[in-house]
């Protein structure tokens, strides 16, 4: 049976053994810290591109370092030594310093992620201590704040650049993050009503008889969906659509600030695959077959090798989609965060409450099915009926393919601009726009393909 006592029992975490390590020893996980998130990303590089070649039928990289392992330090070391330059239009304090905005929040989240039990103490030099670098009552709070800062990096160098298409991508990307980190933000606190606690290593003790990944399924889905959309990765990568926006924010930086920016992208893919580990599946603990026959797997340095396990499968969940999806059109991706994603999450989280404030009231779990069902029963009836009057309001408004009550006229070039129309207003007709009919003879060949001012020009010097 999963933890279910009350939600004043299990806020009263224990974090007493954070902050007695000497300095040394805190630098020294702050530097492990850091390098582990290094070497995960260069590793990450490497495979992304070595995957979607062996999807796509291609050799990928092997030249560099044993089966091409060394590409992505490779591709670090040409991109400092290429030439920096800085665009003459641009602010140059803000344009250096977005870069840095960009990449170092990044790497702040990792701080409170537990690699192993905090109650398990490991030696390191002969000094006892956690791992985990430090907790927080406010842990995910944290990880939160730190991965909002990231966003004034990205808009700062769309803004400093003094280009129209990277002010454009900034502000693209700005949106795009912001709207899909609400959703995030409410997929944490489905976890925040079950386990009590904001704390990173209570959540993960909250875990012990059952992941929430099996517990809170809908808060689960929608933090991966999330996670791909805040950190910009196909086939949510619409910063940097070539197509439209030439390269995105990044568009007029070059050498290493580039390259920060793109070490941004991959850190933050680390940090919100290790969130997820930690919040949904269980954290350093071991998976169910191992952890039920051996007493000893999560002892030692053993969680470290599960929690590293399970993140390396949720960056090649990252790289799956990547190879597999194609890139989604601005508007579908605004709708899905802001119509689907949003919606979803908050009534998802009515019904965690609902539950939760239920058993902590000690009713029995047949009544809490009925209630839930009940609720969710009454919402699909009274979505039913809604949708069966818009439809005949519809049907009654467009009869006969004619809306009741025209919009007014619109001027696409008013101003001397092309601008879209507003709600009520519709566009001129096309001016000798071929009919339907007309078109298919064409294909066919009924008709020739010439316009109708050079056919009727024909037309009359044959008369004559």
């Amino acid at each position: 049976m999963t933890n279910l006592a009350p939600l004043h029992e299990l806020a009263a975490e224990d974090l007493s053994m954070f902050g007695r390590d000497p300095w040394w020893l805190i630098a020294l996980k702050a530097v492990f810290c850091f390098a582990f998130v290094m070497v995960t990303v260069l590793l990450s590089i490497v495979f992304e591109r070595k995957i979607v070649a062996w999807m796509q039928l291609r050799i990928g990289p092997n030249r560099h370092g044993p089966w091409g392992m060394l590409q992505s330090l490779a591709d670090g070391i040409k991109l400092m030594l290429k030439e920096d330059v800085i665009v003459k239009r641009a602010d140059k304090a803000v344009y250096l310093l977005a870069p840095v905005v960009a990449a170092v929040p990044a790497f702040m989240a990792i701080a409170v992620i537990p690699f192993g039990p905090a109650g398990n103490e490991v030696s390191i030099f002969g000094q006892r201590t956690t791992m985990q670098l430090t907790d927080l009552p406010i842990a995910v709070l944290y990880i939160l704040a730190t991965a909002s800062i990231g966003i004034y990096g990205i808009v700062l160098a769309g803004w400093s650049s003094g280009s129209t298409y990277p002010l454009l991508g900034g502000l693209r990307s700005c949106a795009q993050m912001i709207s899909y980190e609400i959703a995030m933000g409410v997929s944490f606190a489905a976890v925040f009503l079950y386990s009590g606690s904001m704390s990173t290593s209570t959540i993960v003790d909250a875990q012990e008889d059952r992941w929430y990944v099996l517990l809170l399924p809908v808060s689960f889905l929608i933090y991966i969906v999330s996670m791909v959309g805040e950190t910009n990765r196909a086939p949510f990568d619409l910063p940097e659509s070539e197509g439209d926006l030439v390269g995105g924010f990044n568009t007029e930086y070059s050498s290493i600030k580039f390259a920060m920016f793109m070490l941004a992208e991959y850190v933050n893919m680390v940090t919100v695959s290790a969130v997820a580990v930690t919040l949904f599946l269980g954290g350093w603990r071991a998976p169910y077959p191992i952890s039920a026959f051996w007493e000893g797997a999560n002892h030692g340095w053993w969680p470290m090798l599960w929690f590293v396990i399970k993140l390396q499968l949720l960056l090649f969940f990252f790289i799956w989609l990547r190879g597999t999806l194609p890139r989604l059109r601005y508007d579908q991706f605004m709708k899905l965060g802001w119509k689907v994603l949003i919606p979803v999450s908050m009534v998802w989280l009515m019904l965690v409450a609902t539950v939760r404030a239920l058993r902590n009231e000690r009713y029995d779990f047949q009544e809490i099915v009925l209630y839930v069902g009940g609720a969710v029963v009454a919402i699909l009836l009274v979505s039913f009926v809604f949708d069966i009057f818009r439809d005949r309001g519809g049907q009654r408004d467009g009869a006969d393919g004619v809306p009741a009550e025209p919009g007014p006229g619109f001027d696409p070039m008013a101003g001397g601009f092309p601008v879209p129309p507003l709600p009520g207003q519709t566009l001129p007709p096309v001016p000798r726009r071929r009919s339907r009919q007309d078109r298919e003879l064409i294909v066919s060949g009924g008709v020739d393909t010439l316009s109708d001012d050079v056919r009727d020009g024909k037309e009359a010097g044959g008369a004559c």
